[in-house]
């Protein structure tokens, strides 16, 4: 049976859902927990990419799978492609990858 949503966020504490399919622009289902919500979306989402559950402002540590990826390097709309173009990953960097 194919899934009943497009975007799937791991961990109640995610800043970010991941596309699991090409959601275009406009409503699309989300899967957080145990529920199913609708979010906005402001453009198409490539399938495994991010997207911002919610608004984010610039330095905003981003979680995903319940970790830190990285720092929101724009402000960040929720629905909000969420990419190199507005992340700068923490991984790797010795020191700030720290919640």
């Amino acid at each position: 049976m194919a899934a009943r949503y497009d975007l799937l966020a791991l961990h109640e504490d995610d800043d970010v859902a991941v596309a699991l399919r090409d959601p275009p622009a406009g409503p699309a289902r989300l899967k957080a927990g145990g529920a199913i919500v609708t979010l906005t979306l402001a453009g198409a989402i490539p399938l495994g990419h991010k997207v911002a559950r919610h608004a984010m402002p610039p330095g905003h540590r981003i979680r995903k799978y319940g970790a830190v990826i990285g720092e929101a390097t724009a402000g960040i709309a929720a629905g909000e492609h969420t990419h190199v173009h507005n992340l700068r990953s923490l991984r790797g960097r010795r020191g700030e990858n720290t919640p």
